[in-house]
């Protein structure tokens, strides 16, 4: 995510180094940098102008602190520059009416079911609502069994009129079933067309008209850059939305619909997609994000999102086991799970501070505890819960079944041994045991 703009600012803060104030010529050859670096990351001209207009003038003439380099000091700046360019906070849903309707609008092909399906299970497990999802899209083929397909995945109820063809009477009888079910929120899917066109624009203002929504979502993908940016502008000008919800952000190295439709629209972006699964949805958060592009990473979102996989009933299981010296390998694979629901592996590893740049030229590949896991299943349940037991024999029979090698396997239950013995040291009061342990190791630096 935003990698090429995060590689390109950095080499523009690089003619700072070494300067000891801000002067208008270094700031001017710095601000050409990076209004190039957010050109090619598909911002428009004038929003990249504007913005490293801001910047320099804010920049120049300011004195260095003498705890600081030039190029910190710019940072700085532009950290809070890109946080109002995005729009400065976050911005909640309009859920106080009982049901809260949220109509969901955007082109064919831009993730728009999905997010319905993605925003179902956040307001179910992270807000605790029951929402019911609604099947409006009555032109496209499939449409009604993909959103199908996605309630059974989030455990949804799914309201759908499989022979009515007008969307207004299935929204209109969806919130009527909803008073009487007793759903709290109701998130209706709209047909989408390959481009702009007035029939699509007449029929979504009528439903828009008849149902009087909370909250209109406009789903945009990422990855069309200034055309996501056009497209919204458009529907905005016809619906007046309450905010954006960009998906596919995490395929999109680029960001600049990100950067630029806050400017354009003038309304908030919501929601975020940052992976294909149904858990892969985050609030926007401006701030948190200037600091992902500029490198500093986003630990506030990773302690986030790990809580949202935290299971506190296993943990209690865990931590007993850890105990009694119990904790097996079928343990280790519910963690390795509870990992693997929190994104992308690189995407993640990119939250923490001074990680991103270290790892930007490492290929992480988002299947990288296959080979465990295929270890881990080679083994009979007896083995898993008795990793004592894995002798020469035992071992060949796994990397046999898992197409690994033996010394693959030594290095699993090496790994496997120092984390649980990492894991007790933690409870009771060990972790300032840890740390006298840490003192004077080399520990890595990024």
């Amino acid at each position: 995510m935003f990698d090429n703009l995060s590689e390109k600012l950095d080499k523009a803060f690089k003619i700072l180094k070494g300067q000891g104030n801000i002067s208008e010529i270094n700031v001017a050859q710095t601000m050409k940098e990076i209004r190039k670096a957010l050109l090619s990351a598909d911002v428009d001209y004038k929003t990249a102008k504007e913005f490293t207009s801001k910047v320099k003038d804010k920049a120049i003439g300011q004195k260095v602190l003498t705890t600081l380099k030039p190029g910190e000091l710019l940072t700085k700046i532009m950290k809070d520059e890109l946080t109002s360019l995005m729009g400065s906070s976050s911005s909640e849903l309009n859920l106080k009416s009982k049901p809260s309707i949220i109509l969901v609008a955007g082109l064919q092909g831009s993730g728009k079911t999905t997010f319905c399906g993605k925003l179902a299970y956040y307001l179910k497990n992270n807000k605790k609502n029951k929402p019911l999802l609604v099947a409006c899209d009555v032109y496209r083929p499939a449409a009604i069994d993909q959103i199908s397909v996605l309630s059974e995945q989030v455990s949804v109820e799914v309201y759908k009129e499989i022979e009515n063809q007008d969307p207004i009477k299935i929204s209109l009888n969806s919130i009527d079933f909803a008073k009487k079910n007793k759903n709290d929120v109701v998130i209706i899917d709209t047909a989408g067309r390959l481009a702009v066109d007035e029939k699509m624009m007449t029929e979504i203002s009528n439903i828009k008209s008849a149902i009087n929504p909370d909250e209109i979502l406009f789903v945009v993908d990422s990855m069309t850059g200034q055309d996501a940016v056009n497209t919204a502008k458009a529907f905005n000008d016809e619906l007046n939305f309450d905010g954006v919800v960009l998906t596919k952000l995490d395929g999109d190295t680029r960001g600049g619909a990100a950067l630029t439709i806050r400017s354009v629209v003038d309304k908030p972006i919501k929601f975020i997609g940052t992976s294909e699964k149904m858990e892969g949805l985050d609030v926007f958060h401006p701030e948190r994000m200037a600091s992902r592009i500029l490198g500093m990473g986003d630990v506030i979102s990773l302690v986030e999102r790990a809580q949202q996989q935290f299971d506190e009933q296993e943990a209690r299981k865990i931590q007993k086991k850890i105990a009694k010296n119990t904790f097996g390998f079928d343990d280790f694979l519910k963690q390795i799970q509870q990992i693997k629901k929190m994104g992308n592996i690189k995407d993640l590893a990119g939250m923490i501070p001074g990680v991103g740049k270290a790892i930007k030229d490492v290929d992480i590949d988002n299947d990288a505890f296959k080979g465990i896991e295929s270890i881990i299943y080679s083994m009979t349940p007896y083995e898993r819960s008795n990793p004592h037991v894995l002798n020469g024999s035992r071992k060949k029979r796994i990397a046999a079944g898992s197409g690994t090698n033996v010394q693959e396997i030594n290095q699993l239950i090496k790994q496997f041994s120092q984390m649980g013995k990492m894991m007790k040291m933690m409870q009771g009061g060990g972790a300032s045991r840890m740390m006298e342990m840490m003192k004077g190791n080399n520990m890595p630096k990024f």
